[in-house]
């Protein structure tokens, strides 16, 4: 107890830190409210306002009724410039992710998630990413449910839900069936798009929609993490916040040759707000690259 007879745990101290006590806006109509905000509050003291009347989707959807434009940055720049817009906060919020092949090893499933957030008042832009390894992202051909069994299994159905439309599409008109989690609802999915493919099959597909996955659900928070302890960390020649890797610099020199491999060498950390910048050394310690990342010695 402390003196004044109340609990330690009952004694927050003064707000402190660069966002401490002000508003911001996150741009979500898929529930990223529950990943996003609770780091914002606790690491940043940073209140998020969700506004109601948003819709996103009119940037780019995962099942590509609208072609999102430009690149994953760009997307979720867009995203927080129309939260404030629609609040008038200064301070916007948003993420976005890619799936498809890994981006580091062939032949499997991987994600990026980037987060930004858009600080008009400082005149920055501060974001973070991280590559989802192991995501649920798959995708199976099917007439019957019965066909689909091992998939459903594999994705952990119903906790993620599938989105379903024709194999082959035999006209232009978009059908599309989201955010299925029964086995009644995909049972009658099925049933009405096989008939629509060309090959009389439906394809049945992950639904990326974080709301609907609840692995991708768990990345958004660790990006929100990361992101909020950027914002915590100022640069050491200005003080802005959001001072982190910006970069990497390749050419470890080869513990056989001595000749620049394709590994990293440095990691540059920048700032947001100047330009300054620093090398640091790979936290791994690592002062030689193996002969097969070397062009010298395995061309």
């Amino acid at each position: 107890m402390s003196n004044d007879g109340r609990s330690q745990a009952t004694v927050r101290s003064p707000l402190s830190g660069p966002y401490a006590g002000l508003r911001a806006v996150l741009a979500t109509m898929h529930g990223k409210e529950a990943a996003i905000v609770p780091a914002f509050k606790e690491q940043l003291e940073l209140a998020v306002e969700i506004p109601s009347a948003i819709d996103t989707d009119t940037l780019g959807t995962f099942t590509g009724e609208i072609a999102r434009a430009g690149t994953i940055r760009e997307a979720a720049l867009a995203k927080a410039r129309l939260g404030m817009a629609a609040t008038g906060l200064s301070i916007g919020i948003a993420s976005e992710g890619s799936y498809g092949p890994h981006p580091h090893v062939p032949f499997i499933p991987g994600g990026v998630e980037l987060m930004v957030l858009v600080d008009d008042e400082r005149g920055i832009v501060v974001s973070e990413h991280l590559i989802d390894h192991a995501p649920v992202y798959e995708h199976a051909v099917a007439v019957k449910i019965g066909d689909l069994r091992a998939f459903l299994d594999h994705i952990r159905f119903p906790d993620h839900a599938v989105i379903v439309r024709p194999h082959e599409p035999d006209d232009d008109d978009v059908l599309i069936y989201k955010g299925l989690r029964t086995d009644e609802a995909l049972e009658s999915a099925l049933a009405t798009t096989a008939p629509r493919s060309r090959d009389g099959r439906a394809l049945v597909q992950t639904d990326m929609r974080a709301h609907m996955n609840p692995t991708r659900m768990a990345s958004i928070a660790r990006l929100a993490h990361a992101l909020c302890d950027r914002l915590a960390t100022p640069c050491p020649a200005c003080d802005a916040p959001g001072y982190g890797q910006i970069d990497v610099e390749t050419g470890l020199p080869c513990e056989w040759c001595g000749a620049p491999s394709i590994m990293v060498r440095h990691h540059i950390f920048g700032c947001a707000a100047c330009e300054f910048r620093e090398e640091r050394p790979r936290p791994d310690g690592r002062t030689h690259a193996d002969p097969g990342h070397c062009p010298e010695c395995n061309p």
